[in-house]
């Protein structure tokens, strides 16, 4: 995100907004200083990134395939056995910055079910297209959508 007072105030929007939870879960990159001030503000010693490249360190790792509207091609999301283990039987948040085709947000709800963590909810700052009328996530505010040339899209 780069702005910290947003994400202080995002971070404590959502928090007002969230159902009880064990930990927090994002996928790698872009909301990561999101949960960090999530955890922060909360007061969790720990949270979880899914990340989207296999590490040394990972041994045995969890690893999903996911095609998001962000990307040119099919990622991979990788959890360590060491994080796996920790959610096992716990209550799992997920958290993203924007939800629009909800591919990332199904890639990590599988790594939390593989781990045996219980996806306890859905969260975001901005929704768009389809999401936004989803009644399985909870965010922020909605995020219109344009054509090429800058016009509204209707919904």
């Amino acid at each position: 995100m780069g702005d910290t007072e947003l994400t202080e105030a995002c971070a404590r929007d959502l928090l007002a907004k969230a159902p009880e939870y064990d930990y927090l879960l994002t996928a790698e990159a872009k909301s990561i200083s999101l949960i960090h001030e999530m955890a922060r503000q909360a007061g969790d010693k720990k949270y979880f990134v899914a990340r989207k490249g296999l590490k040394v360190y990972m041994t045995n790792p969890l690893d999903v395939e996911v095609k998001s509207i962000t990307t040119a091609k099919v990622q991979h999301l990788y959890l360590s056995s060491e994080e796996a283990d920790a959610m096992k039987g716990k209550r799992i948040l997920i958290v993203d910055d924007v939800i629009s085709t909800g591919k990332s947000l199904e890639a990590l709800e599988t790594l939390v079910r593989e781990a045996g963590g219980i996806v306890c909810g859905r969260m975001a700052v901005l929704a768009e297209g389809d999401a936004v009328r989803r009644d399985d996530i909870t965010f922020l505010e909605p995020l219109p959508l344009f054509t090429a040339d800058g016009q509204p899209i209707a919904d």
